[in-house]
C-alpha cells in the first residue's frame, strides 16, 4: 500500500488479504490453530524460518489485518495487537524491561496505569519516578543510571495536559531511553507521536479505534526491530495477552470511519467546552482546543484539533459533581470513553479511585472534577442534559 495515501483511504484499504472466495469485506478467522501441509512445514513455521500462521495466541489473519491497518495509520513499521489497552502497556514494559530497571512516567496517567507501575511492576523490582507531564526539565532531572523508559499520555487522562513529545524525545535519545506515548485520546488522526520522535505508541483500541463501545483491544506500535526482536512480541507469544480474531475484526471495521468520527467528536467537544466556560457553577474547563488551556499553543502545534475529551470542575465538590451526573438522562454514566454515545464520569471515585489521595492531589484530580467524553449526539441536547444538574 502506498505511503502517500491519505488516512481515510488507508483506513479502508490497508490490511485487506482476500481469500480464495474473493470477499469484499474482510474475513473473520475464528480458529484456534492452523493446519500445516507437512511436518517439515510445521517445524519451519515454529522455528520462524517460514512465515505463516501457527496458533491464534500469536498469529491470526484477522488480527494481522488490524495490525497492518493501524500501523499504516500511525506510520509505524510494526504493530502488536493485545487484548486491551492495559495489556498493551504490560506487554511493552515486560517485553522491554528487566528487574532493576527504572521508569520515568508522567504523574498524569490513567489510574490503572499508575497501579500497574506502582503495585505490579514494583514487585519485580522495576521502579517508577512520577514527574510533571508538562515540565520537560523534571524528566531530565529524574533520569537515573538504570532508567530505560519514559512513559506518558498526551493529552493526559483526565485533565488533558499536553506533553511536548518532540522535546521529551530529545531528552530520551540523549539519555539512551525509550520514549513511549499513549496516543489513546488523539488517535493517529490527530497526532502521530512516532513522527515527533517517540519510539513506541500505545493504544487502547477499546476507545476511539472501535468507536462504539463494543469490544476490548490494545496495540503497541513502533520499529520492527524494537517490537519483534526486542522482547514485546516474545512476551505476547509466551504470556498470551492476545487480541481475539472477533475483536480484531470489530475494531478493523471501526477504523474505516475513524477520521470522520474523530473530526465530529472534536467539533462537538469544542462547542461543549466553550459552553461550559459560560456556566456559573463551572469553575474551570480543561480542553486543549480552548485558548484558556495552559498548553493551548503546544496543542495547536502537536495536534490537528483538541480531541473529544472535556474535563471540568464544578463548585461544591463531590456532592455537586454527583448531582450533575445523577441529573443526566441522555449521557451514559460510565467510565469508558471514545464511544459514539457521550459518557460522563467522576474520576476521583472511578478511574482514579484506586490510587492514593496524595497521588490524586498531585495529579489535580479534585472531588469536583468531571470528565465528559463528548459523543456524536446533537451538542444542544448534551448541553441541556448537563445543564439540568448544573442549575440544581
Amino acid at each position: 500500500m502506498s505511503d502517500h495515501l491519505q488516512p481515510e483511504t488507508l483506513a479502508l484499504h490497508t490490511g485487506v488479504h482476500r481469500s480464495q472466495f474473493n470477499e469484499h469485506s474482510e474475513a473473520m478467522y475464528l480458529t484456534s490453530s492452523f493446519v500445516f501441509e507437512s511436518a517439515a512445514q510445521a517445524a519451519a513455521r515454529f522455528s520462524g524460518n517460514e512465515p505463516g500462521n501457527i496458533y491464534s495466541r500469536f498469529t491470526n489473519p484477522t488480527v494481522t489485518a488490524f495490525e497492518e491497518r493501524l500501523a499504516a495509520l500511525e506510520g509505524a513499521e510494526a504493530c502488536i495487537a493485545t487484548s486491551s489497552g492495559m495489556s498493551a502497556i504490560l506487554a511493552c514494559t515486560m517485553g522491554l524491561l528487566s528487574a532493576g530497571d527504572h521508569i520515568v512516567a508522567s504523574r498524569s496517567l490513567f489510574g490503572a496505569t499508575v497501579n500497574l507501575f506502582n503495585n505490579i511492576l514494583k514487585r519485580f523490582n522495576i521502579d517508577t519516578t512520577f514527574v510533571s507531564a508538562t515540565d520537560a526539565q523534571s524528566w531530565q532531572a529524574a533520569i537515573q543510571p538504570n532508567t530505560k523508559l519514559f512513559f506518558l499520555e498526551t493529552p493526559s487522562n483526565p485533565l488533558t495536559e499536553i506533553s511536548d513529545i518532540a522535546e521529551l524525545s530529545k531528552i530520551a535519545k540523549k539519555a539512551g531511553v525509550w520514549l513511549v506515548v499513549d496516543n489513546c485520546f488523539c488517535t493517529p488522526i490527530l497526532q502521530k507521536p512516532l513522527e515527533l520522535g517517540a519510539d513506541i505508541v500505545i493504544h487502547s483500541a477499546t476507545k476511539y479505534l472501535d468507536g462504539q463501545g463494543r469490544v476490548l483491544g490494545g496495540a503497541v506500535l513502533g520499529k520492527r526491530e524494537l517490537l519483534m526482536d526486542g522482547g514485546i512480541y516474545g512476551f505476547l507469544r509466551t504470556a498470551g495477552p492476545t487480541l481475539s480474531a472477533f475483536n480484531a475484526w470489530v475494531i478493523l471495521k471501526g477504523l474505516e470511519t475513524l477520521k470522520l468520527r474523530i473530526e465530529a467528536h472534536s467539533s462537538n467537544a469544542l462547542q461543549m467546552a466553550q459552553w461550559l466556560e459560560t456556566q456559573s457553577n463551572v469553575t474551570r474547563v480543561f480542553y486543549p482546543g480552548l485558548a484558556s488551556h495552559p498548553q493551548h499553543a503546544l496543542a495547536q502545534r502537536q495536534q490537528k484539533s483538541g480531541g473529544g475529551i472535556v474535563t471540568f470542575e464544578v463548585k461544591g465538590g463531590k456532592e455537586a459533581a454527583w448531582r450533575v451526573i445523577d441529573s443526566t438522562r441522555l449521557i451514559s454514566i460510565t467510565a469508558n470513553l471514545g464511544d459514539a454515545k457521550s459518557t460522563l464520569t467522576h474520576p476521583a471515585t472511578t478511574t482514579h479511585a484506586r490510587i492514593s489521595q496524595e497521588a490524586r492531589d498531585a495529579a489535580g484530580i479534585t472531588d469536583g472534577l468531571l470528565r465528559i467524553a463528548v459523543g456524536l449526539e446533537a451538542v444542544q441536547d448534551l448541553q441541556a442534559d448537563l445543564q439540568r444538574g448544573l442549575l440544581a
